[in-house]
Formats: C-alpha cells, sequence, structure tokens
C-alpha cells in the first residue's frame, strides 16, 4: 500500500488535518488492480461489506461491473456516500 495525504479543514475546528490516500491492491473480475481510496472511505467499505457478509473483494467487483465508464475509485467513493445516506 502506498499512502499519500492531503489537507482538509476539519469542520469543529480551524485546524487542518491530514487524509491519508492510500493505494490498495484487490483481484477482481480475474485480474489484479490497484484502487487509491482516502481511509474514510476504505474504512466504511470494509464496514459495508462485513454488513453484507461478503468479501471485500466480491463488493468491489460489483461496484466495477455497475461502474460504466467511471474511475473505480471515483465509483467507490459514490457507493459508500449513497450507501451512508
Amino acid at each position: 500500500m502506498k499512502a499519500t495525504g492531503l489537507t482538509q479543514t476539519n469542520a469543529t475546528s480551524d485546524r487542518p488535518r491530514v487524509v491519508r490516500i492510500v493505494k490498495h491492491s484487490l483481484d477482481i473480475a480475474g485480474h489484479r488492480t490497484s484502487i487509491s481510496l482516502e481511509d474514510p472511505f476504505w474504512q466504511e467499505l470494509k464496514r459495508i461489506a462485513s454488513a453484507r457478509e461478503q468479501s471485500l473483494a466480491s463488493l468491489v467487483s460489483e461496484i466495477d461491473a455497475a461502474r460504466g465508464e467511471a474511475n473505480l475509485s471515483s465509483a467507490i467513493r459514490v457507493f459508500v456516500l449513497e450507501a451512508l445516506r
């Protein structure tokens, strides 16, 4: 995993906080792929997979199959956002 960071202002204070973007590798649809996600999205994606009693790779495969032309990392972020609504 490769981590990079970006600074984001915390809603409860004026102090910036670092949001880590981590590169994760998975086997989906019979091939190895990498996705870069901010840590909060990755943690929530893992929680969703667990709540559905499915593997993370299986959930990402579903998102991948339904994403159309969207970037996989972006499709995952939108999926997580919609799951939280």
